[in-house]
């Protein structure tokens, strides 16, 4: 049993430096996207770092985010005058961006939709990200050599793009709406390498592994049981962190774009997540719901 739990809880370190750069990250508030802050931003570790995330730290109360680097800001990613509004902040107030990870997100919850009539799960995972992306484009391509992490799952597997009714307003079933926004964002993914080619902006998507964070807290009684059978086997949110440490620092992958990643190792996603011409099809969707032109 102890092989088969460090099968799952691949740790990474590296000596790589972040002094003097500026990293952002979505949802750093809680699970995996606040242990990769605190990783970041340790001294000694990665060096001078400063990050934005999408809620108060300060109303938090919590010391581990308690750092003269660190800078938390308000983002609903529900909202796309939110969304602008941070974007807004950060294109002010730094002058570069190094590294953006877009961490947060929404899991297999009841349906609902967001501010501006998205479902949820699509308009939370993919279109708030999307957005955030496009809104911080300039400052990200003026800092290069950069990256862009997209934090998908394993999940996308059993995705598929529904083009025709993105938001799941003639059915929906929760798991097929998250899976269909994880893929999205391994999509995203392949279309910004593409399209940043000799930008010296590189992008990446991966699987955290299956983590135990509070996104868990939508799963219905039996979900929640398979849950609880197999969560000697599931990664804690320190070690769900470790492959979004190692898309933002690793040297080797300043020469990757558009990859895939799970347990810090290029991992193989589904062959819908490789489908170039869907996502193209997404991208120019994506823009047309947004209201925004982006080629």
């Amino acid at each position: 049993m102890q092989g088969i739990r460090n099968l799952f809880r691949t740790s990474w370190s590296s000596s790589q430096k972040l002094e003097g750069k500026t990293v952002v990250i979505t949802g750093a508030n809680t699970g995996i996207g606040k242990e990769t802050a605190i990783d970041l931003a340790k001294e000694g570790h990665n060096g001078m770092s400063r990050y934005r995330e999408r809620s108060s730290c300060s109303a938090r109360s919590d010391q581990e985010l308690s750092h003269e680097n660190v800078v938390c800001m308000k983002l609903d990613l529900s909202d796309t005058k939110s969304i602008r509004e941070f974007a807004d902040n950060i294109n002010k107030g730094e002058e570069k961006l190094n590294i953006l990870i877009n961490n947060a997100g929404v899991m297999v919850c009841p349906y609902g939709k967001t501010a501006d009539g998205f479902e949820m799960q699509i308009g939370v995972n993919h279109m708030g990200h999307f957005l955030l992306t496009y809104l911080l484009l300039d400052l990200i391509k003026k800092s290069a050599p950069a990256r862009i992490i997209n934090v998908s799952s394993m999940a996308h597997q059993f995705g598929s793009i529904n083009l025709e009714d993105i938001n799941s307003e003639k059915s929906y079933d929760k798991q097929r709406a998250y899976s269909q926004s994880k893929l999205a964002n391994i999509l995203f993914t392949r279309s910004l390498a593409n399209k940043l080619q000799g930008t010296g902006v590189t992008a990446y998507s991966l699987h955290p592994g299956v983590v135990q964070t509070d996104l868990w807290r939508h799963l219905n009684g039996p979900q929640q049981f398979v849950m609880k059978v197999v969560s000697p086997f599931t990664k804690n949110s320190t070690q769900g962190a470790q492959t979004s440490i190692y898309c933002a620092v690793e040297p080797s992958l300043e020469n990757e774009s558009g990859g895939y990643y799970s347990d810090c190792a290029p991992a193989k996603c589904s062959a819908k997540a490789k489908d170039d011409d869907l996502a193209q099809k997404l991208w120019e969707l994506s823009c047309q719901m947004l209201s925004i032109t982006w080629e």
